[in-house]
């Protein structure tokens, strides 16, 4: 997964950033992701990516681009 404008070396603060690009690789698309500190977050939900290429999560908006 990877993330515009964020340095790799730290995990991400949830619902801090609202805009995700994502590989098939990454799929199944759930929010928050692996890469996101969880105890600050709402619970995870699963987001249907592959049809439309992009998917909102209905907790915190951020929005995920499916790649390639």
């Amino acid at each position: 997964m990877s993330v515009q404008n964020r340095p790799s070396t730290k995990p991400a603060d949830a619902n801090t950033h609202h805009i995700y690009e994502v590989a098939r690789a990454d799929l199944p698309l759930h929010c928050p992701t692996d890469s996101m500190t969880l105890w600050n977050s709402h619970p995870r939900v699963y987001l249907a990516i592959e049809a439309t290429g992009k998917a909102k999560c209905p907790y915190c908006g951020t929005d995920y681009i499916l790649r390639g």
